[in-house]
């Protein structure tokens, strides 16, 4: 399975649903909460082609998105095969 990071803050709904979503699959991930350490957030910014709302994820290299992103990808049955990669 491909790392799984996701950059996130304590208080986004977003960002506890998409690692809801990780947890109930099964998926292990890295979290980075951003509101404690700023460096993670430009280097957020960075790897997310200036994208600076929370979360930003990424599984491998490959730059995901966000909360809604994620589960399009569920929805849409692209997320197993992405993660399994």
């Amino acid at each position: 399975m491909k790392p799984v990071e996701i950059y996130t803050t304590p208080l986004c709904g977003f960002c506890h649903a998409a690692k809801r979503l990780l947890t109930k699959k099964g998926v292990e991930f890295t979290e980075y909460d951003v509101s404690r350490e700023p460096e993670k957030r430009q280097e957020m910014m960075a790897r997310a082609n200036g994208g600076y709302t929370v979360p930003q994820i990424f599984i491998g290299e490959m730059h995901i998105g966000g909360c809604d992103d994620l589960f399009d990808l569920e929805q849409d049955g692209k997320l197993d095969p992405l993660l399994a990669a």
